[in-house]
């Protein structure tokens, strides 16, 4: 190992790293490079990488304690605490908890195991370490509890991108109102525990919007085209009532077009709309009430939502002073029909609730990566090539840097965590390796040729279980695709339930066949697709294969990837058939495949909603852009045609898929052999 890569490896940055067990691949001396000169280490010359070499050994070993100590409930003390010498002078300055007065420090004096005394509260602290020769360290001790909540007992739900699920009262996408209605019906009528939602971050203004989920302008603070305009309280008191009229016409007029005319969603022709009924709805007088909850939520909110605020204004070529206020209400009645919808779901008899979506990052030119100094800049996250995508991956989105988050004592992700779980009864981490190590792809080079950045995967883990666990709120984890060894045992060991799509569960160690359904994971949600895949209609009929071949994806013949495809889908017909469930037709298919999930020991189990009604057609298709209209299709029945959300919840399709995940997968058996082929 030379000098250069003794340098990156003390700053957590791969030189090598191992797409399978069996191979190694060298990273590029030139990324290895560029990503210390993005952390601020110089490496231009050889003396340089010397000298920054020396300086980092020194300051490790000048360093008494790490930046950041990670201790769990009924666990041994951080090794790094336990290692200081007996008589070490230890003062613990607690964390305040939010609408409580600060609690008074603690001191004592370890002894020759080292030990936290009993009774220290959970959270954020500071400590410093005096030690009995005079010198003294500090550092940041997260104090969580040993496991993330715990699901109440096996549970099924929906998933659904939630722009897509139009209701009559819908101004041309779903909305929380159509969210709330979805919960309670799911609830009352099937049983659900739970209903799983795209993430609904800001996003970025501007003509067109980015229409990806995944890509938000924050992912800290919601986004306001989501609000149901009516259930703004102010909305009674308006006196306009002509002018908004008119706006609800035009919104109808919007749905109107996605679900009789075939036209795609239209974000921005929503928000054009929303935002003119809600600069009518601003300049209504709020009751005393209302004006004194608003002020505490700015005051809680601080000085984050005063930045997004004035982000907000600038990004649509306003004044940030004058109209800062107007995006600060915006956020709190975001928030407030997010909190309502969350309460309407457990009303309903949900033990989960809604389960909101982290999206993985943000957008480089978003309201998160340009108010503060967390993200780093000419880089973006991605993925490295794999069976799947041999060029790699590049996503567009900055990373956090590692080193200014644990100097901050990880302030920004507790802080991002604390505003999502207000309002969730769980949350779905995407792409859950990235509390471990995330892909960097510095600006000008391609995604084959980015590298490994660690992150300190223990801290990040117990800042989310502590603030799942004040929230009382389950931890789903998407762990699919390449997965670091041991990062998957580490998430499990602290509650954090993984995420299993069937057509993915095979037994890799061995013959590769199909798992059985006793072989699976029981710490999961598990689900026959989502939404980067085809419906489950799609994949039975191989109608997923015929549309990458219409748009030009396929990298080799079609033939050879329809008779794989056909092969796989096959494989797990044949599991089905042997466990006697019917499969003759492609409903019965469906609800063989839901069964069969039932059959596994996960935890939770969730329906794809547009698989309840047949629709064919994936939200995404990866690897397009303008080729296919990700994330603005309406969901469909199996003839292509949009559903209202009335319709959707009468559709005998639905209610006999939804009746038989709730009676256990009591689908029509049949005898083994019995499948028509």
């Amino acid at each position: 190992m030379d000098d250069l890569a003794r340098l990156a490896d003390l700053h957590g940055i791969a030189t090598t790293y191992q797409p399978a067990a069996e191979v190694t691949v060298e990273v590029p001396r030139s990324t290895a490079a560029a990503v210390l000169g993005l952390l601020g280490v110089r490496t231009d010359t050889p003396e340089d990488v010397r000298e920054e070499l020396a300086r980092a050994r020194a300051d490790a070993g000048a360093r008494l304690l790490p930046p950041v100590l990670v201790g769990w409930s009924g666990e041994p003390p951080p090794a790094a605490l336990a290692a200081l010498p007996p008589g070490t002078r230890v003062l613990l300055e607690p964390e305040a908890e939010e609408g409580a007065a600060s609690a008074a420090p603690r001191t004592w004096e370890t002894g020759p195991a080292g030990a936290l005394p009993a009774g220290l509260p959970l959270g954020v602290h500071r400590i410093t370490a005096a030690l009995p020769d005079g010198r003294s360290a500090a550092a940041t001790l997260i104090l969580a509890p040993d496991r993330a909540p715990a699901a109440p007992g096996r549970g099924h739900g929906l998933l659904v991108q939630l722009y897509s699920l139009l209701s009559a009262r819908s101004w041309g996408m779903g909305d929380l109102g159509d969210l709330a209605a979805l919960a309670r019906w799911a609830a009352e009528t099937h049983g659900a525990d739970f209903v799983q939602v795209n993430p609904l971050h800001a996003a970025v203004p501007g003509t067109p919007t980015d229409p990806s989920p995944y890509r938000p302008s924050s992912r800290r603070f919601p986004d306001p085209v989501h609000l149901r305009i009516e259930d703004v309280p102010e909305y009674a008191d308006c006196p306009d009532r002509e002018a908004l009229a008119e706006l609800a016409a035009r919104g109808a007029e919007l749905s109107r077009e996605v679900l009789e005319k075939g036209a795609l969603i239209d974000r921005d022709a929503v928000w054009a709309l929303k935002r003119r009924a809600l600069e009518l709805l601003y300049a209504v007088p709020r009751t005393p009430q209302r004006a004194a909850a608003y002020a505490r939520f700015c005051a809680e909110q601080g000085q984050a939502l005063d930045e997004h605020a004035a982000w907000c204004a600038s990004a649509a070529g306003e004044t940030p002073h004058e109209r800062g206020d107007f995006h600060r209400w915006l956020v709190w009645l975001t928030d407030a029909q997010l909190t309502a919808v969350q309460r309407a779901a457990k009303d309903a008899g949900m033990a989960v609730g809604i389960v909101h979506d982290l999206a993985v990052g943000v957008h480089p030119d978003g309201s998160d990566s340009l108010t503060g100094p967390f993200h780093a800049r000419h880089v973006s996250v991605g993925a490295p090539p794999d069976a799947f995508n041999a060029r790699g991956q590049d996503w567009g989105l900055p990373p956090w840097r590692p080193d200014r988050l644990a100097a901050s004592g990880y302030a920004p992700f507790r802080a991002l965590l604390r505003g999502v779980f207000r309002y969730a009864g769980a949350l779905r981490i995407d792409h859950v390796m990235g509390l471990f190590r995330l892909w960097w792809i510095p600006e000008g080079t391609s995604a084959a040729e980015g590298t490994y950045v660690s992150y300190d995967g223990e801290a990040m883990l117990a800042v989310l279980v502590l603030e799942a666990h004040r929230a009382g709120a389950l931890v789903i984890g998407e762990d699919l695709g390449t997965v670091e060894p041991g990062v998957r045992q580490a998430l499990a060991r602290r509650g954090v339930l993984g995420t299993s799509v069937l057509w993915f569960e095979r037994d890799w160690a061995g013959a590769g066949e199909p798992l059985d359904a006793a072989a699976w994971r029981a710490d999961c949600l598990a689900t026959a697709t989502t939404h980067d895949l085809p419906p489950t209609a799609a994949k039975l009929a191989g109608a997923h294969v015929d549309l990458r071949d219409r748009l030009g994806l396929l990298t080799r013949p079609v033939e050879d990837e329809r008779a794989e495809d056909a092969a796989d889908t096959a494989e797990w017909l044949e599991v089905l058939d042997r466990l006697g469930l019917e499969t003759k037709g492609e409903e019965a298919a469906v609800r063989a495949l839901y069964a069969f999930l039932l059959r596994t020991p996960a935890r939770l189990v969730g329906v794809w909603l547009p698989d309840a009604v047949g629709d064919r057609r994936p939200q995404n298709l990866p690897g397009t852009w303008d080729q296919y209209p990700n994330w603005r299709l309406p969901v469909a029945d199996a003839a292509g045609r949009p559903l209202t959300l009335e319709r959707l919840t009468a559709s005998p399709r639905a209610n006999a898929l939804l009746s038989a995940v709730r009676e256990g997968g009591g689908t029509r058996t049949a005898p083994p052999g019995a499948r028509a082929v």
